[in-house]
């Protein structure tokens, strides 16, 4: 050793590290914007010394390793905070559109209500008058128009809801095909001693979008990365993956399936979760209500409508066509049971200018028709129920995208490329490279003269 051919060894040594660190400091530049990508910091370590008693020479530096930066536990916890807001982000949007329903407007079903009530009123004032009886068929058939109408369009939210579970499934075994996939290039590279960071971090953006879908819970083992649903069902062992697929039941509503089992109830997080809780929770319990207030309203008229009479003398009958038993369906079935106005039955004695009866089918206003509630309050419920379902589910929402942006941002802290710090890195290792080849050139300048000196 202290030989030129060692110096040389030395610096030829040193040009091929920093010039490592330099690609590896140039890749992490080209990818700042690149997501889920994680920072490569180039570790350089000295060369085992050769020792000649009593000195010991130096042998240079190799690049030992590029060591990706990543915090396992905050990549989890994003995972997780991704899982909570699809869950709330499904939620949401799906509410969104259902509150459009019960929205307040001279079109609601609320104001349908009080329209009908007040024509009932206006025809008290002359139960004789034609025009004023035909006034109370049209709010009449309003009102069972704004039935229909709202009972449909819940029908066909849950119908698209629906398509929505089925696109998520084939969402989720796309991306867990995929991951399968990314596990066995790691497995092959790990295997062969090799730096696998680029496919792992493709990985981890695939999990991300797979979290914001399905819960998902990770089993890291000597034979890879292993998915799971919260409740244990596999999604990706190794280089396999596990497909769901969807079912309808007897009613038409998609199921979601895995190894024949089902998961619908299941699911605790993700889009997945989040829509189906509107789809099979929300839309069907304010169905049952708007069906109740159908069914109740369309009873209490149709009882005080039979103890009156109408313009014929003869006694009143249905005024509302009767509900179904049980009162499901009641909303989509409502229509009217007359069609001319001479038997609206407004008289209470059968003279055709008595208003008694006319009176009391006006009075069912402020009494109780559904649930201990007037029809008015009863329906105010309802859309208090749409708009606090929308209203919590926002301030939760916004409340988790606000941790997932502090958990982000702290992974940039961790992983992210400053490009401040690797301009000085590269200069750095620029500086240390230059260095390196004055030391080739000079050794090299040497050998030079020592082979002209031989050959003199």
């Amino acid at each position: 050793m202290g030989t030129l051919t060692s110096t040389l060894s030395i610096a030829l040594s040193a040009l091929t590290s920093e010039k490592g660190a330099m690609d590896a400091t140039a890749n992490n530049v080209a990818n700042v914007n690149t997501p889920g990508y994680s920072r490569i910091r180039p570790v350089l370590a000295e060369n085992d010394p050769v020792v000649l008693a009593p000195l010991t020479f130096g042998t240079g530096v190799s690049l030992a390793k590029l060591e990706s930066l990543r915090d396992p536990i905050l990549q989890l916890r994003i995972g997780q905070e991704m899982q909570s807001q699809g869950e709330l982000g499904a939620f949401v949007t799906a509410m969104q559109q259902v509150e459009v329903n019960f929205q307040s407007s001279s079109g609601d079903l609320g104001t349908k209500i009080t329209q009908f009530f007040n024509s009932l009123n206006q025809l008290s004032t002359d139960p004789v008058d034609l025009s004023l009886r035909q006034a109370v068929l049209t709010a009449a058939q309003n009102l069972a128009s704004g039935f229909r109408n709202t009972s449909a369009n819940l029908i066909g939210q849950r119908s698209n809801l629906d398509l929505n579970v089925v696109q998520d499934v084939q969402q989720v075994n796309t991306l867990t095909g995929q991951i399968a996939q990314l596990n066995g290039q790691i497995t092959n590279l790990e295997n062969l001693q090799q730096d696998a960071t680029t496919f792992i971090d493709k990985r981890d953006v695939l999990i991300q979008q797979l979290s914001s879908l399905v819960d998902v819970a990770s089993i890291k083992s000597s034979n890879g990365l292993t998915l799971t649903t919260s409740n244990g069902t596999a999604l990706v062992a190794g280089e396999q993956n596990f497909l769901l697929s969807t079912q309808a039941d007897p009613s038409g509503v998609q199921h979601v399936f895995a190894n024949g089992a089902d998961l619908t109830a299941k699911l605790s997080s993700g889009a997945l979760a989040g829509t189906i809780a509107v789809r099979d929770r929300n839309i069907p319990g304010l169905l049952s209500q708007l069906d109740s207030l159908a069914a109740g309203l369309v009873t209490a008229v149709n009882s005080v409508h039979h103890a009156g009479f109408d313009l014929n003398g003869n006694r009143g009958g249905d005024f509302f066509n009767t509900p179904p038993a049980g009162g499901q369906g009641a909303a989509a079935a409502i229509t009217l049971a007359i069609t001319d106005s001479r038997l609206v039955a407004a008289s209470s004695d059968g003279s055709p200018g008595s208003n008694g009866n006319i009176l009391q089918l006006a009075a069912l206003h402020d009494q109780p028709l559904v649930a201990g509630q007037t029809a008015n309050r009863f329906y105010g419920s309802m859309v208090f129920t749409a708009g606090s379902d929308v209203a919590n589910g926002s301030s939760d929402l916004d409340a988790s995208q606000l941790i997932l942006q502090k958990l982000q941002d702290q992974r940039g802290s961790v992983s992210g490329v400053s490009l401040d710090e690797e301009a000085a890195n590269m200069i750095l290792f620029q500086r240390a490279y230059d260095a390196s080849a004055r030391i080739v050139q000079t050794v090299s300048e040497m050998l030079d003269t020592v082979i002209q000196m031989g050959a003199s």
